[in-house]
């Protein structure tokens, strides 16, 4: 007994046989065959040959003959035939059986008897149940018969079992006769297997030789105790029976065993393989998973896909797996065929279909050759057919529903999923397209305009020349309400088309929204540069004719105007965000100068890139503690020279700018929204230098200036004071320097905030007095403490009466109000003797000092107070002037 493939080499059901007889066995199948054949013959020839003949009575012979021959037919019939995924494996006695020959008749007769024995039993299975050829049966027969010979030849090299009771020395020799029995027929099986599925028979060898060990050593068991019975007391037989019945069951049992966990294991392989996201993969790891787990000769899977269409994928035992398209009409007429009836479904929702029609064979007259079909469905949503057609041999069982049910659920869930996973994928496709073009002319859209630019941008060389092409369409408002916005995107559709088709390759076309476009350059042309300025003024005068061609819109004719601006730089100087805000300064431009094209001005550009720069590079200083620094510049009384403040100038200390001073960022930011963390900033280091220095005894007021913006701030009077507390400032030693701007505002925060300053004590001065709209206006709203009057007075009085007067009437003003007044920006002797002579009594300027740093101002202030004529004056006193 051999195990066997599902065309089973030992028994013999081949497919072909089984559709078409004899004419479809392979031709190496029949040539395998008739060498066999061929030497079991001879094997029964030369044991014929060398048999000497019975010594005693010719029928005792004959007898022990047919009890050999008979024996060994009924090993063949009381067989195990058990499914697996590559079809059944046959278990018999066959090594029983030998041993038993053997014992009955000489070495000689043994080839004969197991040759007729076989041959007898295997025509009985066919004619009753399996319906095999006769070369079929003589193959089977004839691989057992050179397994017997063999077997025989060894076992008498060793000893002469014949009649003999046994001994160790035969029983042994028996043994190793069985073994080599084994080996014969599970290699012929396993060559046979090889030949007819063109696979390496070492693939088949171990698995099926495997399957049989527990039986060989059970059979060899079993044959020494028949043989020992025999020549002891032959009544013992009678007794072997429910013993070999629960040995049956054992091997059974085990087989059944083992091959529930290789079932599992290749359903838990072939439900593994599904888990893929594409249809295809899929399909084809369903087909060859059910090839696989059902021993099928064939598996066709129909899909169901979201637009209403059908695939077909089908594979068999080459493990090739073909799909193509099932038309409408063909999967009505063979839907017929699968679904024959509902009384042919089995339990779990698989039934039984007869293959009909040309596209198959017609059935075996035993219908054993059915599809296991099974409706795949996911919840209520129908997402394909599996049909399995299994092997003529096997008889489908409730192991069968179970896998085919849990195969099926398994498959409709993959293939569910990955239409859904392909529709998200369409879905995310078409939202990502969307999100990229415009809806209504397909090119691109702000977006991709701007980072497909940039990253054009960023592939270029730094000093490519590039240049951006912004047009507009003139009147477009004009063709919306006269003619409706349908006309409109019919419009805004030709002209998108005629941008195309001027566009050039390696350039970027989109449109920005409205009636906007945009056009990169960056492919070099023929002549020139591509970035080059005029070239790229070229384009936009060919782009505006080609615009102006007339077209009809809407049933009417029309000739498109369009005014283009043009930017053009080099692509490592500026983004497209950059580009596309200078081109759109050139484009209103082009609209308000009265032309069609125009180019970048940066002159007339207010808002330059440059101070955007600043103020990101402004915050990253406000981070650090080393750039923006405190210039300290005192003020000295003209009569004493003591000191009688210090105001604090700031100063940046740009990492790649070099100094800036106050006039080259401080309007940019008064403009921005670092206006709060600046004023906090210097705020912060004023104080602290005031503290620092109170802390050698120096009690002199420190100044900073405030902007009119800074007032807006209802906060600014409680950051003031919790500044104050930290360092530890008395408020009055604190001087806000405010301009005359603040009385061009009408809002009552102002006075709320300046109110809020005056109650905490801290001191109010006028800065560059004079210079404003409404002096007078301002100190009759504002209460403040000090005027400093404008520099530029200061420089012009002693050539201008007029400067000079007001110098005269500044001072005059703050003596009646009882206010210190402190000329700024004096430079020379003379007109620190000229003030003096007015009647003022501080000034500051580079005559006494220059803006210093903060580790130098001790020392200053404690030289000017110790040759000082006189003790420093309050910052406010009465009848000082």
């Amino acid at each position: 007994m051999v195990p066997t493939d599902r065309r089973d080499p030992q028994v013999g059901h081949h497919p072909a046989l089984r559709w078409a007889g004899l004419t479809e066995l392979s031709r190496r199948s029949l040539v395998l065959t008739a060498v066999l054949l061929a030497a079991a013959l001879g094997a029964v020839a030369v044991g014929l040959a060398s048999d000497p003949g019975p010594d005693g009575d010719t029928r005792t012979a004959g007898l022990r003959l047919a009890a050999a021959a008979a024996t060994v037919a009924l090993a063949q019939l009381a067989r195990l035939r058990f499914k697996v995924a590559s079809g059944t494996i046959n278990v018999a006695w066959g090594e029983a059986a030998l041993l038993v020959a053997l014992y009955l008749v000489p070495a000689g007769l043994v080839p004969l008897a197991v040759f007729a024995g076989s041959a007898v039993a295997w025509t009985m299975l066919s004619v009753v149940s399996e319906r095999r050829p006769p070369v079929e049966v003589l193959r089977v027969a004839a691989s057992l018969t050179l397994g017997a010979a063999l077997g025989t030849a060894v076992t008498t090299w060793l000893a002469d079992p014949v009649g003999q009771s046994p001994t160790p020395r035969s029983a042994l020799a028996m043994a190793l006769g069985a073994s080599v029995y084994l080996l014969v027929t599970v290699g012929l099986a396993s060559i046979t297997m090889a030949v007819r599925q063109d696979v390496p028979v070492g693939t088949l060898f171990l698995p099926t030789l495997h399957g049989k060990l527990l039986m060989f050593v059970g059979n060899v068991l079993v044959g020494l105790a028949v043989v020992t019975m025999l020549t002891a007391e032959p009544r013992w037989l009678l007794l072997l029976p429910p013993a070999l019945w629960l040995l049956q069951q054992t091997y059974c049992h085990r087989l059944r065993a083992d091959d529930e966990r290789r079932i599992w294991r290749t359903f838990a392989d072939a439900t593994g393989a599904l888990n893929q996201l594409d249809e295809r993969g899929v399909a084809t790891a369903g087909v060859t998973g059910a090839l696989a787990l059902f021993g099928a000769d064939r598996v066709s899977i129909d899909v169901a896909r979201l637009d209403g269409q059908w695939r077909r994928y089908h594979g068999d035992g080459t493990g090739e797996v073909a799909d193509e398209a099932i038309p409408a009409q063909s999967r009505s007429d063979q839907s017929m065929s699968w679904l024959p009836d509902r009384r042919a479904r089995g339990p779990g929702g698989w039934r039984f279909a007869e293959p009909a029609g040309p596209a198959g064979p017609a059935p075996d007259t035993d219908g054993r050759d059915r599809e296991l079909n099974r409706s795949l469905t996911v919840g209520a949503v129908h997402v394909g057919e599996l049909r399995v057609r299994l092997p003529a041999a096997v008889d489908p069982g409730l192991r069968d529903q179970a896998a085919l049910s849990a195969f099926a659920d398994a498959l409709g869930a993959a293939l569910h999923d990955a239409a859904t996973h392909q529709e998200l994928r369409v879905l995310a496709e078409r939202s990502s397209y969307e999100a990229r073009h415009d809806a209504l002319t397909g090119l691109c859209n702000r977006s991709a305009m701007l980072a497909q630019g940039d990253a054009l941008l960023r592939g270029l060389p730094r000093d490519h020349p590039v240049a951006l092409l912004l047009l507009d369409l003139n009147h477009f408002k004009e063709v919306n309400d006269t003619l409706g916005h349908a006309a409109g995107d019919e419009l805004l559709q030709i002209t998108a088309a005629r941008l195309s088709g001027l566009t050039r390759p390696g350039e970027l076309l989109g449109r920005l929204g409205g009636d906007e476009f945009a056009l990169l350059l960056t492919a070099p042309p023929a002549t020139g540069r591509p970035g080059s300025l005029p070239h790229a003024i070229r384009r936009a005068r060919e782009i505006v004719e080609t615009l102006t061609e007339a077209t009809e819109v809407a049933g009417v004719r029309m000739s498109v105007e369009a005014s283009v601006g043009v930017v053009s730089a080099t692509a490592g100087s500026a983004d497209m965000t950059e580009l596309l805000r200078r081109a759109d300064i050139a484009m209103y431009q082009a609209k308000d100068g009265g032309g069609s094209v125009a180019s970048y001005d940066s002159a007339r550009d207010a808002a330059s890139t440059d101070q955007l720069a600043l103020l990101a590079e402004l915050r990253e200083a406000l981070d650090s503690s080393d750039q923006l620094v405190l210039a300290l510049q005192p003020a000295v009384d003209l009569s004493t020279g003591a000191p009688t403040g210090v105001e604090a100038l700031i100063r940046w200390s740009h990492p790649r700018r070099g100094m800036l001073g106050p006039a080259d960022f401080v309007r940019a930011v008064e403009n921005s929204e670092l206006l709060g963390a600046f004023t906090r900033y210097v705020l912060d280091r004023a104080l602290g230098v005031a503290a620092e220095w109170a802390r050698h005894g120096l009690d002199v007021p420190i100044s900073i200036n405030v902007s009119a913006r800074s007032l807006l701030d209802p906060r600014l009077p409680a950051e003031i004071a919790e500044s104050l507390r930290r360092h530890r400032v008395p408020a009055h030693r604190l001087v806000l320097e405010i301009t005359e701007t603040v009385v061009m505002s009408e809002l009552e925060v102002i006075d709320e905030v300046l109110a809020a300053l005056r109650a905490l004590g801290v001191q109010l001065a006028v800065d560059d007095f004079g210079t404003g709209f409404s002096s007078l206006t301002f100190l009759a709203r504002v209460a403040v403490d000090e005027l400093k009057v404008d520099r530029s007075f200061v420089m012009r009085m002693a050539d201008s009466a007029e400067a000079a007067a007001i110098v005269r009437i500044t001072v005059h003003l703050a003596r009646e109000l009882g206010l210190r007044v402190v000329a700024e920006g004096v430079e020379t002797a003379d007109q620190r003797a000229a003030l003096a002579q007015l009647g003022c009594t501080s000034a500051q300027g580079y005559h006494f000092f220059k803006p210093m740093p903060a580790d130098k101002i001790v020392t200053v202030l404690r030289s000017l107070l110790s040759s000082a004529q006189a003790r420093v004056l309050p910052l406010r006193a009465d009848g000082v002037s």
